[in-house]
């Protein structure tokens, strides 16, 4: 929700911790890298922190976490719906800090996914389990990335949408990534790359796939009394909106709609613009088609219009007219699994003007104005989007 007091919200840290190929780093150290370096971004002492807001590690989350970090904090949050958790939890941070339930929340996240895997200590997940209303589905074989093929597949059959124009999404995500000196991937894909690679989930060939690595985010919010004390500008959260839609496959009513079609919707209206006013946005991207169907949920085209919307080069940095995924997302990027808060991270970065050759200008040379970050979670089962703007 837009926050509901009398204060203003602003994020005034962001960092990542190491990111990539992350061997040595337990999933606790990588949080307390990206906390540390959140609050040296932001200029604050740690004395501020009064809330915390984590998922995704241990048995009680947010208390283990805060312990590890020596923090005792008044208000937690540890809602945990997948890729969305982020800007779903932002929301929640931003509400809590203008109705004056806290003064300064920190969101942290941190995995070794990439190196759980390849030291043996966990393997692949290829569902979320078989307990609840999922057990109707499992047995038929029916995995985390075949549902988002299905629905892919179904965009295709409705739309005429193509793989030409899905792989396009791919090739754009590379190429914003080859501005990312950070980027786990950088050289040049082309779309016969993407359409000739192994199959995954038909229509999903590898590269139309997010990639795995190790890495961990932080993000800090506060009051708007705290800002002058801070070593960069504020990034204003303007407005957000949450919002579940399904778990089993029979419950949702249209593969093509995803829930940021209600999520965006609320977002925009409490921030007061439109989507196109936006100048960049971060997209969840586990897959090609998360990319392109958010974009129309978002309303940046109309529904159906997805894939000659992604076909024009609008995603890039270099002449895009719309630049999407900056850091080279989570195809390209990084993806050490819930990966809302890099989103976050990076659209705040673009509004302050720190991105280097990946930095978004408007046509006249100014740094963008506003941005969106929309995370997904699951099978497209919830979505949370926050605008934010200087």
């Amino acid at each position: 929700m837009t926050p509901s007091g009398n204060r203003k919200v602003a994020v005034v840290g962001v960092a990542l911790s190491d990111c990539g190929r992350v061997d040595e780093a337990t999933p606790y150290a990588l949080h307390a890298q990206a906390a540390r370096r959140a609050l040296a971004d932001s200029g604050l002492d740690r004395s501020v922190i009064d809330g915390l807001a984590s998922a995704g590690l241990g048995t009680l989350a947010p208390v283990e976490v805060a312990e590890y970090l020596g923090l005792r904090p008044t208000w937690v949050d540890s809602t945990s719906v997948g890729g969305s958790t982020w800007e779903v939890m932002a929301a929640h941070a931003a509400d809590a800090i203008a109705a004056g339930h806290a003064n300064a929340v920190l969101l942290v996240y941190g995995s070794t996914a990439r190196a759980d895997i390849r030291a043996g200590r966990r393997t692949g997940n290829l569902s979320f389990g078989a307990r609840g209303p999922l057990q109707f589905e499992v047995p038929y074989g029916h995995t985390l990335i075949a549902k988002y093929a299905m629905a892919a597949r179904s965009h295709m059959h409705e739309y005429g949408t193509t793989l030409e124009q899905l792989a396009s999404v791919a090739v754009q995500a590379r190429q914003n990534a080859a501005l990312n000196p950070d980027a786990m991937f950088r050289d040049p894909i082309t779309v016969d790359d993407v359409l000739s690679g192994p199959m995954i989930a038909d229509p999903f060939t590898k590269l139309h796939c997010c990639l795995r690595s190790d890495g961990g985010a932080a993000v800090l919010l506060a009051a708007e009394e705290y800002v002058r004390d801070c070593r960069t500008a504020p990034v204003w959260v303007l407005g957000t909106g949450e919002h579940v839609s399904h778990t089993t496959m029979s419950e949702w009513p249209d593969f093509t709609v995803s829930p940021a079609a209600v999520s965006g919707r609320i977002a925009f209206e409490r921030a007061g613009v439109r989507p196109g006013d936006i100048d960049v946005a971060q997209i969840y991207d586990a897959f090609t088609y998360m990319t392109l169907v958010t974009l129309e949920d978002l309303g940046f085209c109309a529904k159906g219009e997805g894939g000659a919307f992604v076909e024009k080069d609008r995603l890039r940095v270099a002449g895009g007219t719309l630049p999407v995924n900056t850091d080279g997302g989570g195809l390209s990027g990084q993806h050490p699994g819930m990966r809302g808060l890099f989103l976050l991270v990076e659209a705040v970065r673009q509004l302050r003007g720190e991105c280097g050759p990946r930095q978004v200008r408007r046509s006249d040379g100014a740094l963008p104005e506003l941005g969106v970050a929309s995370g997904t979670g699951g099978w497209f089962c919830s979505a949370g989007t926050v605008v934010l703007g200087r």
